[in-house]
């Protein structure tokens, strides 16, 4: 990958008839943005071009076509819109669940994955994307990170999301309750700890220390709760991780593990299902939080929280975690190039 002076952050638009179209605008035109790297809106022009007037926000001054990017290479040297054209903009409507919106998304985060695996962008940053529409869209992944496994070729990916405050992993993520005893394995719980340590290593420090959260209520107490997951599953695997050279303990009672103490103590917490890192996490880095995908070739980081139907479109969304996820986005593709 050529080195430029900027990355180019490849931003997709998320679901057109959520809040993702005005985040990206809104950030895009920010100096703590623009100072770090290049933004490029992988999206639809013309719906990009409604939410600017809704929300009275300017468009980047420049818009290409998706085929003068991936054909011609224009020469790019700030914030651009890529028109992926992938909706008729006057038939989404903000704030509803629409099969078309789910398919519109899918098609961005697929073309900025591609730009990504063919280094025309350092990084992919995604806008916030509902996972209904994906669904009557026929598109075959539950969220983000299973769509960037599928299409980068990672067999071991995780969810992680990172603040000032708590940095947390999780072992499953969009799967039903019921479902996650049955998908917890010594290896996937080993793997998920060495994901956020070598993450946390390129990131933080160059020793960072893991806590991992048990399963049931007071970690089993001994097969007490659940059918001994602790003691089978969840041990084991942190063992291994400790064996492979990280510095780990655990598994705490989840109730327990992000009291301060504990937050001061660790630099992430591993969990084993979604709410149980990602509750605490909003508690704390509601807006500010950022989302990364660990474990596959493609940089994506993204914002923490979902598509807000509610006040799609009308100017009220907060930026602030779409700002952080930008600026992550352009720090580790430094950081990448550094090491190269």
């Amino acid at each position: 990958m050529r080195t430029r002076s900027k990355p180019f952050i490849a931003l997709t638009m998320g679901d057109p008839a959520g809040i993702g179209p005005e985040l990206c605008l809104t950030a895009v035109r920010e100096p703590s943005v623009t100072n770090e790297c290049i933004p490029l809106i992988f999206g639809d022009a013309g719906v990009l071009r409604r939410v600017a007037e809704a929300c009275s926000l300017r468009l980047p001054e420049r818009v290409v076509t998706l085929e003068e990017w991936q054909v011609d290479s224009p020469e790019v040297s700030a914030s651009t819109i890529v028109d992926c054209h992938v909706i008729d903009a006057a038939t989404c409507r903000p704030g509803q669940v629409q099969p078309e919106c789910g398919r519109a998304a899918f098609a961005c985060i697929t073309t900025a994955i591609e730009a990504a695996l063919k280094n025309r962008v350092e990084a992919v940053c995604t806008a916030p994307i509902n996972k209904e529409a994906l669904r009557l869209a026929g598109v075959p992944y539950p969220g983000h990170t299973e769509i960037f496994a599928a299409l980068t070729g990672a067999e071991d990916v995780c969810m992680m999301l990172a603040s000032d405050q708590l940095n947390v992993s999780m072992v499953t993520t969009h799967v039903g309750f019921r479902d996650v005893p049955g998908l917890l394995t010594p290896a996937r719980v080993a793997r998920v700890i060495e994901l956020t340590a070598d993450a946390l290593r390129r990131m933080l420090d160059p020793d960072p220390r893991i806590g991992v959260c048990g399963l049931n209520p007071h970690a089993g107490e001994h097969g007490l709760f659940g059918d001994r997951e602790e003691e089978r599953l969840i041990a084991p695997g942190i063992q291994a991780a400790r064996d492979a050279g990280v510095e780990v303990e655990g598994p705490f009672p989840p109730d327990a593990a992000f009291v301060p103490a504990h937050r001061r103590r660790y630099d992430a917490i591993v969990c084993m299902y979604h709410d149980q890192g990602h509750i605490p996490f909003k508690m704390l880095a509601f807006d500010k939080g950022v989302n990364l995908t660990l474990g596959t070739s493609v940089i994506r980081t993204s914002v923490d929280h979902g598509t807000a139907f509610d006040i799609a479109w009308q100017g009220r969304a907060d930026s602030g975690s779409m700002l952080q996820a930008l600026q992550w986005a352009a720090r580790l593709s430094r950081l990448r190039q550094t090491n190269q």
